[in-house]
């Protein structure tokens, strides 16, 4: 029986194009994870978009001399053409700056005011002396009042991994240009995150199948909750629905607060462009329905404590009770999927710092597979990784090239030389069985490692079943058969069908190759659908609006062995990889702002 999965994407912030370090975190674990649910039956939904609004993207709006909005429709469109050059299946992936968004954003909202879990307060506000606009926290630093760390951010320590004020700083600095802020008296309204402790705590507790690291830094969190913003002085971003803040020029939701109902709204969206507007529930409503969240580490606050908390809040189901708001009770995670950092030379990728290798530039050396499969086998899924060219060359040759692509090339091109189609096994040994049986069984292995989320143990296991194979065929020795017909067809029906099922497993991994692969074979039609952008017109706020959609719902590659259709006709197939030139892991590529030993 076929079930309801969303899987909920982080936002990129469209103040810049996304670097390597960022999809490793959201956008291919997503997308791996997508497609393997859509191969075994499931009703997938994938949902994100670009993040536009706070005072970050006015403070890069004021370096490159523009407005916030013809920012984020520059870099919005940017960032969506990296997303389907990578392949991100996306469902819809749209932006937060549409009527849509303001309007589910606002909705909730009400929920949470008239359930009591909104509060106004008088704080203190950093203000940039320089330009008199609010610093967001985030871009403030200075010394943890806890740990002493001296690099803390305003919102939360990353070294302790408290939950800060930026008044409670040593030393606070502007990480715009080194000033040191002005705090000054202003009236916000707050999320009473102490309101959900119990409710959040009882919550956590049912949340026994999440990492660990994602769990343990939660239920830290929720032993000293404070009431946190959800309000700034700001002129760019969602309006507030109240009287006396609804017409107020200067203020708006905080970023942190839209930004984490965009799931919500980009499934109302979605709906809605599907000609059927209540279609979003069955993944927000049904109690059956799974939800998965993905982002990297910096982020697990927002998705496991804050966003429960506004979604308990908007159920009445906060410790302060209340009723469901006008969107009805809504499913809480069923897990955040938290990678961790992708480094490189041993510190975060940094814009800022020139630590950084862009998606785009990426893409258009390598291609995207070379780029997934380095993520999916030795990304930071469970501890900070470092960056190298001499890895991702050695990953790209010895191991996609070599292994991967060696067995599609050999396999077809001897069968499409002896034979000219699939061959018939008419003389079958215990060797091949024995293979056959392997891989076969990969099905459930590799099955079970995706569908919680371990990308590296998975496609650990299927590459197994390339190597098993390649070892097959060495032994085996087809090429010295030609006395013996109907054994080396029997060895080559049997590495076909092999090549047919490791191109299954490894298809949610590297879905541009598992479309080549399945040409190869003599397959027709989409093996695996890839995204693409539509024009939706206007957002509503004076910006013109394009979305990230696809068909995946189509006669496409299903998780299960199916046997190879001995008299397809095969023929010599093109070289799946292009191995790299070694020197490429010594110097790194021309444009690589950081090279080997730096």
């Amino acid at each position: 029986m076929s079930e309801s999965v969303l899987t909920a994407v982080a936002w990129p912030y469209a103040n810049g194009p996304r670097h390597i370090g960022h999809v490793s975190g959201f956008g291919v674990p997503s997308d791996v994870f997508s497609r393997y649910q859509r191969m075994v039956g499931n009703r997938v939904l994938m949902v994100s978009g670009t993040d536009e609004h706070g005072t970050p993207i006015q403070v890069q709006a004021d370096a490159e001399g523009t407005t916030p909005r013809e920012l984020v429709d520059r870099y919005s469109r940017v960032i969506q053409d990296d997303l389907v050059g990578l392949g991100l299946s996306y469902d819809l992936f749209t932006r937060t700056s549409t009527d849509n968004h303001h309007r589910v954003t606002q909705e909730l909202f009400t929920a949470l005011w008239r359930n009591g879990y909104v509060l106004p307060e008088t704080t203190l506000g950093a203000i940039s002396p320089s330009t008199g606009r609010t610093l967001p926290d985030r871009y403030i630093e200075g010394i943890c009042p806890i740990c002493n760390y001296p690099q803390a951010r305003g919102d939360q320590c990353d070294n302790c991994g408290n939950q800060l004020d930026p008044a409670d700083l040593g030393e606070p600095r502007s990480r715009i240009n080194g000033e040191t802020p002005e705090f000054r008296e202003t009236e916000q309204l707050m999320l009473d995150l102490p309101a959900f402790s119990q409710s959040l705590h009882r919550w956590l507790d049912t949340r026994t199948q999440w990492r660990p690291n994602v769990l343990n830094f939660s239920r830290n969190l929720i032993d000293d909750l404070r009431p946190r913003a959800i309000s700034r002085d700001i002129d760019w971003g969602v309006r507030i629905p109240l009287d006396g803040w609804r017409d107020a020029p200067m203020k708006r939701f905080y970023v942190w607060f839209d930004a984490v109902i965009g799931y919500l709204s980009a499934s109302v969206e979605w709906a809605e462009r599907s000609g059927d507007k209540d279609a979003w529930k069955q993944w927000w409503h049904d109690p059956e329905a799974s939800a998965y969240y993905f982002m990297g580490k910096d982020n697990i606050t927002f998705h496991s404590v804050m966003w429960p908390a506004i979604l308990l809040g908007n159920n009445g189901a906060g410790d302060r009770g209340g009723s469901p708001g006008e969107l009805g009770t809504l499913n809480l995670p069923t897990e955040v999927v938290s990678s961790e950092f992708l480094t490189m030379s041993g510190s975060k990728f940094s814009t800022s710092r020139g630590t950084v290798i862009y998606v785009g530039d990426f893409l258009r050396e390598f291609g995207p597979d070379a780029l997934r499969y380095f993520i999916a086998v030795a990304g930071p899924e469970n501890q900070d990784t470092d960056f190298t060219w001499e890895e991702f060359v050695r990953r790209t040759n010895f191991e996609l090239a070599n292994e991967w692509g060696n067995l599609v090339n050999r396999s077809v091109s001897m069968a499409a030389k002896n034979v000219g189609s699939v061959p018939e096994p008419t003389r079958p040994e215990p060797a091949d069985a024995e293979l056959l049986a392997q891989s076969r069984a990969a099905f459930s292995t590799v099955g079970a490692h995706l569908g919680h989320s371990r990308f590296k143990q998975a496609i650990g296991e299927a590459m197994r079943v390339v190597g098993a194979a390649n070892a097959y065929l060495s032994h085996e020795e087809p090429w010295k058969r030609k006395d013996d017909p109907e054994r080396r067809d029997t060895i080559l029906h049997t590495a076909l069908q092999v090549v047919q099922d490791a191109n299954t497993l490894l298809t949610p991994f590297l879905p541009h190759a598992a479309q080549k692969v399945h040409e190869a074979l003599g397959g027709t039609g989409v093996w695996a659908a890839q995204p693409h952008r539509e024009d939706a017109g206007e957002t509503g706020m004076g910006t013109t609006h394009s979305v990230l959609t696809g068909d995946y719902a189509g006669e496409q590659a299903r998780w299960e062995s199916t046997p190879i259709p001995v008299g397809r006709p095969l023929s010599r197939p093109t070289p799946l990889f292009a191995k790299l030139d070694t020197a490429l892991g010594e110097t790194g590529p021309s444009w690589a702002p950081i090279k080997p030993g730096e």
